[in-house]
């Protein structure tokens, strides 16, 4: 087995936490060894703000 990392980043923290579920049905919970979660905020125009909502997801994966 090999260490894999696989990376998302979304606008819409929904979005982010569906994506994430959908990935993790496909890997065994056994190979699943850390999520790593960020949030970053950035002012732009008209006082509004656009968030980026991200995770890691570190796996153990098979060697093909």
């Amino acid at each position: 087995m090999m260490i894999q990392v696989k990376v998302f980043d979304y606008e819409h923290e929904k979005d982010l936490e569906e994506e994430i579920n959908a990935f993790l049905k496909t890997v065994d919970e056994p190979n699943i060894v850390d999520i790593k979660y960020h949030i970053a905020a950035m002012p732009e125009e008209e006082e509004e703000q656009i968030y980026c909502f991200s995770a890691m997801v570190v796996y153990r994966k098979e060697k093909r």
